[in-house]
């Protein structure tokens, strides 16, 4: 009775010992499963990074872009003698663009000598090159104004107001449509910018 009485004892040792002990199968499927899921986390981390990169190139793209239209406006604000061409400012009306627009904008800069064109400044597209370029001496000794990361696809100056002593105050609508993307950046982001800048100097 007591051998009978022990072996049920060992029995149920056994099958205690056994229960809490994984098999080689379990083991095996645990590492599996664990695998897979560090492989898609660290994927997912590393998707994340990729893109978090790319957009900080492309802010940094688009924060020159802003940089350049927005001295672009301050230069044209505090200028004088609008007009939607290279050359002299005629005066009489026929410096306006307002339908059709043009490709090249060019002003009197503040204190400059409106006797002559030699300090002149002016704004040209090149739809070649696909960029907007300044002068500040009334020639063609020009810089571009925008990264080569910035393609500029259409861009207008439009000029109402031009002739002194109307009714309108001088002012220029600049429209630009155009394509960034950084170099490590395989999409890129079409924009559509439109800006007003309207002469300080009273015209009378």
């Amino acid at each position: 009775m007591q051998y009978k009485k022990n072996r049920i004892q060992n029995t149920e040792y056994r099958i205690r010992n056994t229960s809490r002990a994984f098999t080689l199968v379990e083991i095996i499927v645990s590492v599996g499963l664990f695998a897979v899921v560090m492989l898609i986390s660290v994927g997912a981390l590393l998707s994340l990074t990729g893109a978090n990169r790319k957009a900080q190139a492309l802010q940094s793209v688009m924060n020159n872009l802003n940089i350049a239209l927005d001295g672009m406006v301050r230069s044209i604000r505090m200028g004088s003698d609008y007009h939607c061409r290279a050359g002299s400012f005629i005066g009489d009306g026929s410096d306006d663009c307002a339908i059709a627009g043009g490709t090249v904008f060019s002003f009197e800069a503040l204190d400059g000598d409106r006797s002559t064109t030699a300090d002149q400044w002016f704004y040209s597209y090149d739809s070649v090159k696909e960029t907007i370029y300044r002068s500040i001496n009334g020639d063609n000794t020009r810089v571009a104004l925008m990264s080569p990361e910035i393609q500029i696809k259409k861009m207008k100056f439009y000029v109402v107001g031009s002739a002194p002593g109307d009714t309108d105050q001088p002012k220029v609508v600049i429209a630009i449509e155009g394509v960034a993307g950084a170099a490590s950046v395989k999409t890129k982001t079409t924009f559509n910018i439109q800006a007003t800048a309207v002469q300080r100097v009273l015209d009378l």
